[in-house]
């Protein structure tokens, strides 16, 4: 678990470093071709059997996946690396405590929204349009929780998950074209945005496919919780991102939401835990 959650923070950390070259879209891009590839090697969806009651969720899967990753990498580029896996954090934890009417979610979710209303707090830096862009990543990675969940149940396996990957990957083409045509990339910038797609989609989806099977839902989701500070660390080791006192208080809000959530919750099924790993 905790290579697959520094593999994810350092392939976005070595995303953001070809952003110069190719922005934040033409590593996005690369992300979604490299992601394609991985999934469809790895569970080969049958797309000729599907039909229309399968195909509408997996489209609209594909349209979230791209929306998603584009969104956090605007972010990260706007606001760093922490902040903005922090505020896109909102979307599974926000999708964890609707589930329930337990006052200690009540109170979870006043101690999240703190921690957010901390983050957005006005100052002569705040970028809000990077803030925002974190929260419709937030937004997209709850719809792509509950997509996830819908396919699941309509098509076997993971097939579902990987034509939505190659769907995306697709509709990202003629936008790899263009970001060559106009910011013809280099080959450190190329090698970077490569390495985004593979620490990031690759390595975190096989990693935690494996440890699903052997590490209880709740022990996983658990650990979910530590990417931001994870994202925080490597933001500030890797990138020279420092963050404020405060800030690092609200990432700390958000985080021990998640943790106390789940930790005082009735154990579950397998079945409620995968929504909430499935990786962005």
């Amino acid at each position: 678990m905790l290579g697959s959650g520094l593999s994810n923070q350092i392939g976005a950390a070595t995303g953001s470093l070809a952003f110069p070259v190719l922005g934040p879209v033409g590593v996005v891009a690369v992300r979604q071709y490299v992601a394609a590839l991985v999934l469809i090697a790895v569970d080969r969806p049958r797309l000729r059997t599907f039909t229309r009651h399968q195909w509408w969720p997996v489209i609209l899967l594909a349209v979230v996946f791209g929306t998603m990753n584009l969104s956090l990498y605007t972010a990260i580029d706007r606001v760093g690396l922490g902040l903005a896996v922090t505020l896109e954090f909102l979307g599974p934890l926000a999708i964890a405590l609707a589930a329930t009417r337990r006052r200690v979610d009540a109170a979870c979710a006043v101690l999240a929204a703190a921690g957010v209303i901390t983050l957005m707090r006005p100052q002569p830096s705040t970028d809000y349009a990077g803030m925002g862009f974190g929260l419709l990543g937030a937004a997209c990675w709850a719809a792509y929780i509950l997509l996830n969940r819908i396919v699941g149940s309509r098509i076997p396996g993971a097939q579902g998950s990987a034509a939505a990957a190659g769907l995306s990957a697709l509709t990202f083409l003629p936008v790899g074209v263009l970001v060559v045509l106009h910011h013809p990339p280099t080959t450190a910038a190329f090698g970077c945005a490569v390495t985004a797609g593979v620490l990031s989609s690759a390595v975190p989806y096989l990693v935690d496919l494996l440890t699903l099977r052997h590490v209880p839902p709740a022990a996983f989701g658990l650990f979910m919780s530590v990417n931001p500070v994870l994202a925080a660390l490597v933001g500030w080791i890797g990138l020279g991102q420092r963050l404020g006192w405060a800030d690092a208080a609200a990432i700390t809000a958000v985080v021990t939401a998640n943790a106390v959530s789940i930790l005082t919750s009735r154990p579950q099924g397998p079945s409620g835990a995968s929504g909430a790993a499935a990786a962005p």
